[in-house]
Parts: C-alpha cells; structure tokens; sequence
C-alpha cells in the first residue's frame, strides 16, 4: 500500500542561547551568602592582588564573586573584570573605570563579563547600587 507522501512542516525558531542581559548590573548585586561554591574576591583587597586574581579567574571556568561594601570599588571591579577579559590593562580599569567603554559592551561581551563576574555581595545595597548607577543603562 503506497502511502502519500505528507508535506513538510514550518520550521521551528528556538533560542540556543541564554538571553542577553539588558545592563552589566542586572542582578549583580546580592547579600552575603556564605554557602557560595564560587571563589569569593575581597574586592578592598590591595589592587595587586585583585589584578593577579583576575588575571587567573578570567581563564578558569568558575567565575567568581566579589564582597566590598564601596560602591567605588564595585564599579572599579567590574570595569577590572572587564580588562582582564579583553588584555587590558588591570590596574589602570580598577583605578579609572571607562563607563563609555563599559556601556558599549554588546550583549555577548556583557554575557562574557557575567560568566565571569557572578556577583557582587554586599550588606550596603543603596551603596553599590549608586556606585553602579553609570551602568545601570549599558
């Protein structure tokens, strides 16, 4: 018995990817949490350190979270996190951040940046979020 033959249905779109996020600081703030299985970054820590910190981070596939209470310092983190990722130069990111830089980042490199840059805790939530507020619309 011949079968018909049935016509062809419409492809389907599905999204492979997770969807971008619309601003760098998009739930990057978060409370302490001391169950966290990511390597904590004490972000007040002397800049050498957070530049030899980052420069390993960036290559390894856990991320990692960063604990200050400056907001400062939580702008100067992300701008650092963000050298370390392109070979830029650390120091001089956690010394004078480029939020034109920064806000130009396109939704792959803001992915890139936050597959790297899980969090930033914090008991001084206002704080931070007014250091970031440059970002608060990349």
């Amino acid at each position: 018995m011949a079968h018909a033959a049935e016509p062809a249905g419409e492809p389907v779109l599905i999204a492979l990817t997770t969807p971008a996020r619309r601003s760098i600081v998009d739930g990057l703030l978060r409370p302490p949490n001391p169950s966290n299985s990511a390597p904590i970054l004490d972000a007040d820590a002397p800049d050498q350190h957070i530049a030899d910190f980052l420069a390993g981070i960036v290559h390894a596939d856990t991320g990692f979270i960063a604990r200050t209470s400056s907001g400062e310092r939580a702008l100067a983190i992300v701008a650092a996190t963000a050298a370390a990722l392109c070979g830029e130069d650390i120091h001089t990111a956690l010394t004078t951040p480029d939020i034109a830089f920064l806000n130009s980042l396109k939704p792959p490199a803001i992915e890139a940046l936050r597959t790297v840059l899980l969090a930033i805790e914090t008991d001084n939530v206002d704080e931070l979020t007014c250091g970031l507020n440059p970002l608060a619309h990349s």
